[in-house]
């Protein structure tokens, strides 16, 4: 019925119909600053493809689909047999096949495959973020088989497959498969080395069964797992197929789907393995060392996944109160309003600057980028992915009441904000990793000055910044106890400087004058009232 008491006005139109690249200026800026000329019309078309596909009615509602009908776990079929498999609804498969056929599963074998690969990511997850995690994980994988030349030319080519195909099959009958991961244990958490599943060598090189447990195994419908056990020669890593290749199935008893704050698309779970034949993964004793590439390469995914999360909700913000009025005027042109708007996009545009120069350096390659991501990955995990949460509650508030509601999403992203702060490590674990490569990779430290170092001159409180974090480095006495605030001035010295070099004057100025000059205060919204705001608001808008 129509409503009879009053006429609906007012109202912000919905965020729809938009390409969710080329109106990220911060993000396409990005990909034309580090691809090289040549690849950029190919990329560029590929990106602006799956933007439109992003900011899609059909894509968004895929997104509330699979929020609203969360993965169901099937322990045994009608007759009793074992069967331990997760349904999932329609919209998730299409989600998930979406970001396979994009290509975010592939990024090591082709030009610019890093660069292009973070941009679709953080494009294509503001669609829905869950469905992201089995993306990460296969992506990931590749770095890891690669230690085993056979493993990897037997199950690379599938992770890096363009094609989506749902259901369990032994790999070898599918054109495409995804990889999820398992390391901890219920009495370990990030301490791995405490696990305590076993792993038996078989009369076979290189074959085991394993009996144990992993407290969290993300993305169980995966076709293959890599996990960490304990094998006679000490940890190591291992690859458990779902599927043996006759066709059987491998002992993967699901115990239970996690219920979680948030990330309900996605299917987290507690598994038992009891005889279950694996793999092995490089060499006995040395499972950290053969996993850790594929541990930093999520660790990148989980910044480019809480930039993403950001950009949205900043996305939905500017939006809002570019058709909202209050008190006699557009919300976006009121002086405080814009203050707040102008904080968050400032937020979103250094995560986005930091995680694209992260894949840029993955791609290169060299010596020097190698050893700069030594120290850069854990700082910028640690410092982005804790203010995903802050920016996603200070967004909702921008709605008001209508941001508390679930039809506007702002809900959906406060609940998936802190996923990536604990995935793959929390704080206190990144920050303990950045003290290790202080302590031990010299090189590190030296490529990361290098990196900050290119600003200098610039802007005088960026000079400051660096002064002060070369101080602070220099005394290392207690310096567990203040790592957290150490990491935090790494990445905003970081930050600084590639706003600096890339950003736009007004955009490097009030993050300087804000992170880095001391003119800040503790919530959104408190930058110097002097800096040019409507410049840095309107370039965070999203042109529909």
């Amino acid at each position: 019925m129509a409503a009879t008491t009053h006429t609906v006005t007012n109202q912000a139109p919905p965020l729809v119909g938009y390409d969710v690249f080329t109106s990220d200026r911060a993000l396409t800026e990005a990909v034309e600053r580090h691809l090289d000329p040549e690849l950029l019309p190919v990329a560029r078309e590929e990106l602006e493809v799956l933007g439109l596909s992003a900011g899609s009615a059909q894509a968004q509602e895929w997104g509330v689909l699979a929020n609203e009908n969360p993965p169901r776990l099937r322990t045994h079929d009608r007759y009793g047999n074992r069967i331990d498999e997760v349904e999932f609804h329609p919209a998730w498969h299409r989600l998930l096949g979406k970001g396979v056929s994009a290509g975010l599963t592939n990024a090591w074998g082709r030009p610019g495959g890093h660069v292009r690969r973070a941009a679709g990511f953080l494009v294509w997850t503001q669609a829905e973020a869950g469905h992201g995690c089995p993306l990460s994980m296969t992506h990931a994988a590749v770095p890891a088989l690669r230690t085993d030349p056979e493993l990897a030319a037997e199950w690379e080519p599938l992770l890096t497959s363009q094609v989506y195909e749902e259901g369990l099959r032994p790999a070898t009958e599918k054109a495409g498969a995804l990889f999820g991961m398992g390391m901890t244990e219920k009495q370990g958490g990030s301490d791995v080395r405490a696990n305590t599943t076993e792993a038996r060598p078989l009369a076979a090189s290189g074959e085991y069964v394993l009996t144990g447990h992993k407290w969290f195994c993300s993305a169980p419908m995966s076709d293959g797992f890599l996990v960490l056990a304990q094998a006679p020669g000490g940890l190591t890593c291992f690859l458990v197929p779902r599927v043996l290749p006759d066709g059987s199935r491998n002992v993967f008893a699901i115990q239970r789907l996690k219920d979680k704050l948030g990330n309900k698309s996605n299917a987290s779970s507690e598994v038992e393995f009891d005889g279950t034949w694996a793999r092995r993964v490089g060499d006995e004793g040395r499972g950290v060392r053969t996993i850790i590439e594929m541990v930093a390469a999520t660790r990148l995914d989980c910044v480019l996944g809480s930039a993403a999360l950001m950009r949205q909700a900043v996305a939905q913000a500017v939006h809002h109160a570019a058709y909202r009025s209050a008190f006699g005027g557009v919300l976006i042109e009121k002086p405080l309003m814009r203050n707040v708007l102008a904080d968050l996009a400032l937020e979103s545009e250094a995560a986005t600057t930091l995680g694209l120069r992260l894949a840029a350096a993955y791609d290169s390659g060299s010596e020097t980028d190698r050893a700069f991501l030594r120290l850069a990955v854990p700082a910028a995990k640690y410092w982005v992915t804790k203010r995903c949460t802050p920016v996603a509650a200070e967004a909702l508030e921008c709605l008001g009441g209508n941001g508390y509601v679930e039809e506007s999403g702002m809900p959906r992203l406060l609940r998936e904000s802190p996923l990536n702060s604990i995935w793959e490590g929390s704080g206190n674990v990144q920050a303990l990793d950045v003290l290790r490569a202080l302590q031990r990779e010299p090189e590190a430290l030296n490529a990361f000055l290098q990196e900050v170092g290119q600003a200098r001159g610039a802007d005088h409180r960026l000079d400051g910044a660096i002064k002060g974090l070369l101080t602070e480095l220099a005394d290392l006495d207690g310096i567990e106890a203040r790592a957290r605030r150490l990491v935090e001035r790494m990445a905003l010295v970081l930050q600084g400087s590639l706003l600096v070099r890339w950003a736009p004057p007004e955009v490097a100025d009030a993050f300087c004058a804000s992170r880095l000059g001391g003119d800040w205060g503790t919530a959104f919204g408190t930058l110097p009232h002097s800096l040019d705001l409507a410049k840095v608001v309107e370039r965070a808008r999203a042109a529909v």
